[in-house]
């Protein structure tokens, strides 16, 4: 038994992002403590991760921005699995999914209060107007000012519901 090789060993990762290597120390200690829900949900988002890195013609490693839009699009994926589980009656499946949710939730940014979001989303419309985008079709203009500074702390949906709502004068 003692020359068995351990499974999770990431020593060999020559320089990886600071994200994905947390990512990596983060699974190991789950396996650890034996925190089935944990390390499931990390090495999930890991696979995602490794399957975005070879997608294309070349393998390459992503930069901590690229596997942060991974770890939301894996979380967003949970979200909405929870909202269907709970819809068809299954909430054991729905409580999964949120917990997985949650634990993702830990990598991203801080998502933006409703109101902070709208005096963004107040802003960009303001300088859209002053570049003479008007009425609901001033939508591109004011989503190209907000996305920015935005990005990783206000999911698309959100952002576009507050400029459709801004943009209709309510």
């Amino acid at each position: 038994m003692g020359g068995r090789r351990r499974a999770y060993t990431c020593d060999n990762r020559a320089m990886t992002t600071t994200l994905k290597s947390k990512l990596h120390d983060d699974l190991n200690a789950a396996i650890k403590e034996r925190d089935e829900l944990r390390s499931s949900t990390l090495r999930l988002t890991l696979a995602a991760i490794t399957k975005e890195e070879v997608a294309g013609k070349e393998k390459r490693e992503l930069s901590d921005d690229e596997v942060l839009k991974v770890i939301t699009r894996e979380a967003k994926k949970r979200r909405e699995a929870a909202d269907a589980f709970a819809q068809g009656g299954r909430a054991e499946q729905a409580e999964r999914e949120k917990a997985e949710g949650e634990v993702l939730a830990e990598y991203l940014p801080k998502q933006l209060s409703d109101d902070e979001l709208n005096a963004i989303v107040a802003q960009a419309v303001e300088e859209a107007k002053a570049s003479g985008a008007e009425g609901p079709r001033a939508m591109g203009a004011v989503m190209k000012i907000v996305n920015p500074k935005v990005a990783g702390q206000a999911e698309g949906g959100r952002v576009a519901a507050a400029v459709k709502k801004l943009l209709q004068g309510g």
